[in-house]
């Protein structure tokens, strides 16, 4: 491994034996012998993913990782990009050290500090003080650096009012301020931080993505970052990993890995989704989502100058306050739009009744920016406030520009504008100087 380098995976893999519910005891001698075949033959066969292989009639065994090769130089900001499921928190076990590869190995050279989960080496019973001596021990820092970095860590959560309050009686919020702290400041050569970030406020995210900027930049320390957001992405990250199915062809510039990412969402091109099976032992579920076009007809591409809706129906099952929010969000993570049904019907009861619903917005036209749009959407209890079902990524549409195929049409390249709203404005102009008056001040101006 050479000088700058500091992380080097060579051919990582990882392999979980995964249980399956049995059948039941009361099968006939016949069904044990089928069952038996059945078994032979998937210890045979292989998934085409490669990921997994039956390897009897109830375990199989499963390649989270497989064949994953990469390395990080010192003071880089590298990104894992992929989707949940594709391996992300598994490398990251890996490279922290908190379980073995199962195939491959990874050399590291330096002192990490991960923050993978909220609250990570936190005891619940022990104050934010007595857990950041905790932590900072856990990470190999002796005492004196500890209380020598000590202020500056608590300045930096904002938790100085809770310092000595149990850690068990802190918020999510407080838990990644302190936690992100104490990794941040204690000086480790390499940080690995996971989604985690986001449970923070916008303050609190700037002030994470500073300090990032700041440790690799003057510090020359490592960063391996996971995030969803791929703005975030694209400003912190100069490479990324891009993970499918468990593998990856290295890092690579981030932007072709946010290309990767972004290609291959499920939701692309869907202009209606429909639930097939509700959930189990659910006040209230959505059933269905479609985004609809001026004419009221299921569509994934509408004109800017044309208005659209969304359309959601669901299930109320239990007669609880149940509501409709919806997000739209550009594919690289920034969010264009969030709005929520008031909690009244139109003739204004409430929605606190079990039955059938169906809840449509209008988005109106020249409002949204042309580009590629994400949809999330969720039921929300008002009383007690609590999420009672989502689906994200449920559908993606495009809203386009015809000024702009116009111009590109005639051979007129124009800049993309980069902004979410991009509304047709009420403008005044009036003329308010004549010309020779404009001579006339602009003498008064020019001469002494």
């Amino acid at each position: 491994m050479g000088n700058d380098t500091v992380i080097r995976a060579e051919g990582l893999g990882k392999k979980y034996i995964i249980g399956h519910k049995a059948e039941g005891h009361s099968a006939t001698l016949r069904d044990a012998i089928v069952r038996a075949g059945r078994s032979f033959a998937r210890t045979l066969k292989q998934t085409a993913s490669g990921r997994a292989i039956l390897v009897g009639e109830t375990t199989e065994e499963f390649w989270a990782l497989k064949d994953v090769s990469f390395e990080v130089k010192r003071g880089a900001v590298l990104g894992i990009i992929g989707r949940n499921g594709a391996g992300k928190s598994t490398l990251l076990k890996l490279l922290s050290r908190i379980t073995d590869p199962s195939e491959g190995r990874v050399e590291i050279k330096g002192r990490v500090a991960s923050l993978l989960e909220v609250g990570t080496g936190f005891h619940p019973e022990l104050t934010g003080r007595e857990n950041i001596y905790l932590n900072g021990a856990i990470l190999g820092m002796a005492r004196s650096e500890i209380r020598r970095k000590f202020d500056e860590i608590v300045a930096f959560s904002g938790v100085e009012r809770f310092l000595d309050t149990p850690v068990k009686r802190y918020s999510s919020g407080m838990y990644v301020r302190l936690a992100f702290a104490v990794a941040a400041h204690l000086e480790p050569e390499i940080l690995i931080v996971d989604e985690v970030l986001a449970v923070g406020d916008a303050e609190f995210q700037r002030k994470c993505i500073s300090k990032i900027e700041s440790i690799t930049g003057s510090a020359h320390r490592t960063v391996i970052l996971v995030s969803h957001n791929m703005a975030t992405m694209q400003s912190l990250v100069s490479h990324a990993i891009y993970l499918e199915g468990g593998r990856t062809a290295g890092a690579v510039p981030v932007e072709e890995a946010v290309a990767s990412y972004l290609n291959r969402s499920p939701s692309v091109g869907r202009s209606s989704f429909v639930r097939t099976s509700p959930p189990r032992e659910a006040d209230a579920f959505i059933t269905a989502v479609r985004v609809l076009d001026q004419a009221g007809r299921a569509s994934h591409r509408m004109p800017t100058c044309e208005s659209f809706s969304i359309e959601i129906e669901w299930e109320n099952i239990s007669g609880v306050p149940a509501n409709p929010f919806i997000r739209m969000r550009r594919q690289d993570g920034v969010n264009a739009l969030l709005a929520s049904d008031v909690p009244i019907d139109t003739d204004g009861t409430k929605k606190e009744s079990a039955g059938s619903y169906m809840s449509r917005v209008k988005i109106p036209a020249n409002f949204i920016n042309a580009g590629e749009f994400v949809l999330d959407v969720m039921l929300w209890s008002s009383k007690p406030q609590r999420r009672l079902d989502i689906e994200q990524d449920v559908l993606g549409f495009s809203i386009w520009d015809p000024m702009d195929e116009r111009c590109l049409a005639r051979g007129n390249f124009n800049t993309p504008v980069y902004s979410v709203f991009y509304p047709a404005l009420q403008w005044s102009f009036d003329r308010v100087l004549e010309e020779p008056c404009r001579r006339t001040m602009a003498q008064e101006i020019t001469e002494p």
